[in-house]
């Protein structure tokens, strides 16, 4: 598939955005250069999405900081909330489903996690996953998951600290239930599952429909593979610098921008769609 082409400034309405390894840097914050090309884009009527992994109580907080009101997609795609932070769309997995593959047997060694709607309950302490909260909004529960009878949950979510591991768990939880979830590596440390009907694109697709916008109109940014069908859906998808070699490889035809640490999604839009007189004004 070779790249749509595109005037970026005549055609771009919408602006879609991931959060960790894009619009965050390494302290999981949006800079104050970031914020000021946002807010300028804000100022000039573009419609701003930010579309994350992230639960919505993690999330809401850290966009709160650009300083206008935006839509927000979490949870992979499982929650939209609109400017006003009313809850658009909802979608969990139902506690049967997620039950079958906790008794699959999954290695102790691997950190799992559920997504609740106001808690997260975990089998293990993990230091690296709190790091990721700059404000403790979402807080962990740790659990014996042996004990738990309501399983219901927006994501599941398992990490470790070697990929192999957690492609053997995705293979082993796929071969199963072929047809029961969708999934994706935010990271390459980082697995989730969710509904079948949940992606980032799914969930985009509705907000553009009621703004009366089309994905021929909207650019967005993405570092993970839960970023992919988005990227392929708009008129243009910009990979990180900082996003996995194998996405990258196939991605091909996507055009690959500085890093995250660097405000590579800031810098491109400044250069792309604002003028440098505007942000020196600022």
């Amino acid at each position: 598939m070779t790249e749509k082409p595109i005037k970026v400034k005549d055609k771009v309405k919408v602006v879609i955005s991931d959060l960790d390894g894009t619009l965050l840097n390494k302290e999981h914050r949006i800079s104050d250069y970031t914020k000021t090309v946002f807010q300028e884009l804000h100022d000039q009527n573009y419609l701003i999405v930010v579309a994350t992994g992230r639960h919505h109580l993690d999330a809401m907080p850290i966009v709160d900081g650009l300083g206008f009101p935006l839509y927000l997609v979490t949870s992979n795609g499982a929650r939209i909330h609109s400017p006003q932070k009313e809850l658009l769309f909802s979608h969990d997995i139902d506690s049967d489903s997620i039950k079958s593959v906790l008794d699959l047997g999954i290695d102790s060694e691997i950190t799992t996690v559920l997504f609740k709607e106001n808690v997260w309950q975990t089998n293990r302490h993990n230091e690296v996953l709190n790091n990721f909260q700059t404000e403790l909004n979402y807080l962990p529960e740790v659990v014996d998951f042996a004990t738990v009878e309501d399983f219901s949950a927006i994501k599941m979510f398992f990490t470790h600290d070697r990929h192999s591991k957690l492609m053997e768990l995705r293979d082993q939880i796929l071969s199963k239930y072929p047809d029961l979830f969708s999934h994706a590596f935010s990271l390459p440390l980082c697995l989730e599952f969710m509904d079948k009907s949940v992606d980032k694109s799914v969930a985009i697709s509705k907000i553009l429909e009621i703004e009366n916008f089309n994905f021929e109109q909207a650019i967005s940014f993405g570092d993970g593979y839960n970023d992919e069908k988005m990227l392929n859906a708009t008129a243009k998808g910009l990979l990180m610098g900082n996003s996995p070699d194998s996405l990258k490889n196939k991605l091909f035809n996507l055009e690959v921008i500085a890093m995250n640490y660097d405000d590579g999604v800031a810098n491109y839009l400044a250069q792309k769609l604002l003028s440098k007189d505007i942000l020196l004004a600022k």
